[in-house]
């Protein structure tokens, strides 16, 4: 990984040193200035590629934007996609000769012969064209045993080792696939491990806020809620793209390069060869001489017949190659359809869990809140009695005479007398309470 990353550092351009050079040099003529603004706007435009081939050489390129839409024949918006300056939802765009990839950071153009992936040093970039040349490495040599396998066979006259080698093939799949299952792989690892990470730091910090409600851990709460949100986004974003694009069939046969590529180079080569031979055709009938009985016209018709039927019995063919192909691209996006639905559900189920903590804590908040009335009620009923027993003091404390102050056991019997209604009076505020299921007592 750390010799990618050196490889893939560029180094500075000879033309700065060229240009630092040049600028402390008299001006001899007048060209030079020109030059020198013709290679700072042409530079302006120039981005680092990472381009990685058929056989997994990799190496990187300085290529301007416009030099990119006529070499992949793309419009300007696709391009756009892939701009790091942008955040674009991920994005996968079959067009007629390169599909255009946007998922995570994995921002690459593939086609039938290459991947161009735009230089950076994340992590999972790294880990792409690794893993791409990984395989394409291994591929190749896997297609080299087997073509060596039936001659070898032949060559020592046995029909079981023979077979063995016929039925392994390391990949039915071609090249544009290839990078865009590791592509898939890739981005669908990424967004794994990101939930995995999140689901590690989750959990415990939801138990833990179940068992002491605070300011610090609502505020964690909070700031895992809101990344879960924006990974759950992401998530689903993946999701539906790849759901998408099994549902169309158009949009997965068009991503089909490699079989675009050969019936376009075999339809040039057929115009070739009927050409040459109507020339000849054209040659042998002036050398000719006429007969009268037979006519060029029924030629003419037994030829466009059996092109006809050539050309309908090879689109038939390539029909029936494509409705495989599209198989064989459909399971290949299930599988990873499958692994992406697994890591939706499985933040579906942290959000559940989030969810269900925070109907806990508001259970228990609701639950102190009632014991806080409960007890205000209580206290509110005291303070009522205490009350009443201060109405009785300021009566008797009036300034009036009655023959009461005589006795001197009448204080004794106004506090017996008033503490004990005082008493029955509580007692009759509880059972209203437990009568009408105010407070449970």
């Amino acid at each position: 990984m750390e010799d990618l990353k050196e490889r893939l550092i560029l180094p500075k351009p000879a033309s700065a040193f060229n240009l630092r050079g040049s600028s402390n040099r008299p001006a001899s003529s007048g060209w030079l200035g020109v030059d020198i603004s013709g290679l700072k706007k042409r530079g302006q435009g120039l981005r680092s590629w990472i381009r990685v081939d058929a056989n997994g050489n990799s190496q990187v390129i300085e290529v301007d934007k416009f030099a990119m839409m006529r070499r992949c024949d793309l419009p300007a918006r696709d391009l756009r996609l892939l701009d790091p300056l942008f955040v674009y939802p991920s994005t996968i765009l079959g067009r007629e000769k390169a599909i255009v990839v946007n998922l995570e950071q994995i921002r690459c153009i593939i086609t039938a012969d290459e991947v161009l992936l735009l230089n950076s040093l994340d992590s999972c970039v790294l880990q792409y064209v690794v893993e791409l040349q990984r395989r394409l490495q291994a591929a190749g040599v896997g297609e080299v045993w087997q073509s060596e396998g039936p001659e070898l066979c032949r060559r020592r006259g046995s029909r079981n080792f023979d077979n063995m080698f016929a039925n392994t093939s390391p990949d039915y799949l071609p090249f544009e696939f290839r990078a865009l299952e590791v592509a898939l792989e890739t981005a669908c690892t990424f967004l794994d491990s990101q939930a995995a990470e999140l689901e590690i730091e989750a959990y415990p910090l939801l138990d833990e806020l179940t068992s002491k409600i605070s300011t610090l851990n609502l505020e964690r709460v909070r700031r895992l809620k809101s990344r879960l949100v924006a990974l759950t986004r992401r998530v689903q974003k993946v999701r539906d793209e790849i759901e998408q694009l099994m549902d169309d069939d158009g949009d997965m046969a068009e991503m089909y390069l490699t079989e675009k590529k050969r019936h376009t180079e075999t339809s040039f080569y057929g115009d070739q060869s009927s050409m040459g031979i109507r020339s000849v055709d054209a040659l042998l009938s002036a050398s000719a001489p006429i007969s009268p009985v037979s006519s060029p016209s029924g030629g003419r018709k037994l030829e466009n017949n059996l092109s006809f039927a050539r050309s309908r019995q090879d689109s038939v063919r390539s029909s029936e190659s494509v409705v495989n192909r599209i198989e064989e691209l459909e399971m290949m996006l299930e599988a990873y359809f499958v692994v992406i639905d697994s890591t939706l559900n499985k933040l579906t189920s942290m959000k559940e869990y989030i969810d269900d903590t925070e109907d806990f804590i508001n259970i228990q908040l609701d639950n102190v809140r009632n014991q806080l009335i409960q007890f205000e009620l209580l206290l509110t009923t005291a303070t009522f009695l205490v009350a009443v027993c201060g109405v009785v003091a300021g009566i008797f404390g009036m300034n009036f005479p009655i023959p009461l102050f005589d006795d001197p056991d009448a204080f004794k019997w106004v506090i017996i007398i008033t503490g004990v209604s005082g008493l029955i009076m509580f007692c009759l505020f509880l059972w209203f309470y437990k009568y009408r299921r105010l407070m449970p007592l």
